[in-house]
């Protein structure tokens, strides 16, 4: 049985504009250990998927469909029991450690009140285990360091802070939403080591939400392309990246920088992101793609299965893709 299954999975948000959909109809699952890349551009519904299943989404937002965590739907839950769940088997590492942390406390209490709250430890003994931890993560001197506050660390070293506060609990399952966006690429190395490294010591599973395909090769198992709030194609990461088989995952691919290529420029993918209050009534890419058809525009396509764990969404035979 998976440990995380999402299904038809549809978030919206009220605003004076009207209705913003910013998740359509999204099936996702993952396995114990597993990870998982959630790709796409900005505004494709990769943070509210996340939001979602952490039941921290806006005053002004809903969900609705059903995500299962260990058997459990979360979206039926009680604030008490999810916060239960929250705290001891799922954690999440957020884009912007210094928005994260609380300047105005020391990192030893802030670290500190998730085990005397979660695990009911002693202060001594969660001041320990805190150390323990930032040890795990590499934070150097962690015994005299863990009494500075937030602005004292570097961004990396924020970063590893808050990848050890959601490992305190020892959840089972970690949401990385874009853990290296704001750092240097040296330390976003750092980091996607340091996520391996976890996964391995503790057997988390890892969902990574990014819109650099760069961080993703050679650490997820499985990619997972959105655009539009919607799937437009899911594989084995090998497969989705060596084998792209929708125009959207294949103009991402392309925008990527390489080594191996000489170019002038860099390719892009003309168009903005749609507009999710008035997302077209077919495929949601279909105004920024080259090789759309009429129905493309008016006629959603299905999620078909091309091999075992492979899935693409698209009107189009591959052979007019690749």
């Amino acid at each position: 049985m998976s440990l995380l299954n999402i299904q038809d999975l549809k978030v919206s948000f009220t605003t004076p504009e009207g209705e913003v959909n910013a998740v359509n109809g999204l099936n996702l699952s993952l396995n114990e250990g597993e990870t998982l890349a959630v790709v796409g551009e900005s505004g494709s519904g990769k943070s509210q998927t996340a939001f979602a299943t952490m039941g921290l989404l806006a005053k002004n937002g809903r969900a609705t469909g059903t995500i299962n965590f260990d058997g459990q739907n979360l979206l039926g839950m009680s604030t008490k029991a999810l916060n239960k769940v929250r705290s001891q088997q799922i954690g999440m590492i957020f884009q912007d450690p210094m928005t994260s942390l609380n300047p105005y406390l020391r990192i030893s209490e802030q670290m500190a009140e998730v085990l005397t709250l979660h695990k009911g430890m002693s202060k001594r003994d969660a001041i320990n285990e805190s150390v323990k931890m930032l040890d795990a993560v590499r934070i150097p001197d962690a015994r005299n360091r863990i009494t500075n506050y937030p602005h004292e660390f570097s961004g990396g070293m924020r970063q590893r802070i808050m990848i050890a506060m959601s490992l305190l609990c020892r959840p089972r399952l970690l949401i990385a939403d874009e853990p290296t966006t704001a750092l240097d690429v040296t330390v976003q190395a750092q980091i996607m080591q340091l996520l391996g490294d976890i996964r391995r010591e503790f057997g988390t599973a890892i969902i990574l939400i990014t819109h650099d395909l760069g961080v993703v090769a050679g650490f997820c198992d499985r990619t997972l392309v959105l655009y539009g709030g919607q799937v437009m194609e899911e594989g084995q990461t090998e497969t989705v990246f060596a084998n792209p088989t929708h125009p959207y995952t294949l103009g991402l691919l392309q925008a990527v920088p390489r080594l191996d290529r000489e170019e002038l420029e860099l390719a892009t993918i003309a168009g903005e992101p749609p507009d999710m209050s008035r997302l077209p009534a077919g495929c949601p890419f279909s105004p920024r793609c080259d090789i759309a058809m009429h129905r493309c525009a008016t006629l959603r396509p299905t999620l078909e299965t091309l091999e075992a764990g492979h899935r693409r969404a698209c009107h189009k035979p591959i052979a007019e893709v690749v």
